[in-house]
């Protein structure tokens, strides 16, 4: 399942460099668009990256803990991960570069504030499932002292039931926090206008990018 999602990674990314040129150039003026073409290229994207949700979702149900430990990403793109993606709250740093009326920025501090609190609620989840983990050490160690009186069925039975539990609250919290992402972002290109919604993608997006190439210089740095 890593590979094939790795292979799937690979070929999302390499579509979302061409359509991230292709926002810049819209949002740099050097391809006029209408706004029903803005729409239509705002609605491209929001869709291929809900295909990434969808893929990743459908794999994590049989392996969600590759997602905490991704091996498709640089190290570097790890460190900055939240909960196995993008924090949804560095989203306003880029708004707050966005020339917006007094109107919508009224709009985008009430979504600020609601991401916040929504963040703190899958934090909090997050929280509880590490200390979930370490119970399941705690049984883990419960069965090697087993070993000795050969009771080894109920201790594994055991374990098994706890691993169930951890890896579907992992699950759990995970799809949650991929559903304040996707929130925050609908909640942002809901308040702009199609051309700011393009603006707002490329900076996004364009973010995202850099960090990976940055981490994959530094993978190239180290070779010998």
């Amino acid at each position: 399942m890593k590979k094939s999602f790795s292979e799937f990674y690979e070929k999302w990314i390499l579509k979302l460099e061409e359509i991230h040129h292709q926002l810049l150039k819209v949002s740099k003026r050097e391809m006029v668009m209408n706004e029903q073409e803005l729409q239509a290229l705002v609605s491209k994207v929001t869709t291929h990256l809900k295909e990434y949700y969808t893929v990743k979702w459908s794999l994590a149900h049989e392996d969600v803990a590759l997602f905490f430990s991704p091996t498709w990403v640089t190290p570097l793109e790890n460190a900055y991960l939240w909960i196995t993606g993008w924090k949804p709250s560095t989203v306003f740093c880029i708004l707050g570069k966005l020339d917006m009326t007094d109107e919508q920025k009224k709009k985008v501090e009430g979504l600020r504030m609601k991401t916040k609190m929504e963040e703190e609620k899958v934090e909090g989840e997050m929280e509880r499932q590490q200390v979930a983990m370490a119970d399941l050490k705690m049984v883990k160690l419960a069965k090697i002292s087993c070993r000795a009186r050969k009771d080894d069925a109920r201790v594994d039975g055991l374990v098994d039931v706890a691993l169930k539990g951890v890896f579907g609250g992992l699950e759990k919290v995970m799809k949650s926090s991929d559903c304040v992402r996707l929130k925050t972002l609908k909640g942002v290109l809901d308040v702009l206008s199609p051309i700011q919604c393009v603006q707002f993608l490329a900076a996004h997006i364009g973010m995202q990018l850099r960090l990976r190439q940055l981490g994959m210089n530094k993978i190239t740095q180290k070779d010998p």
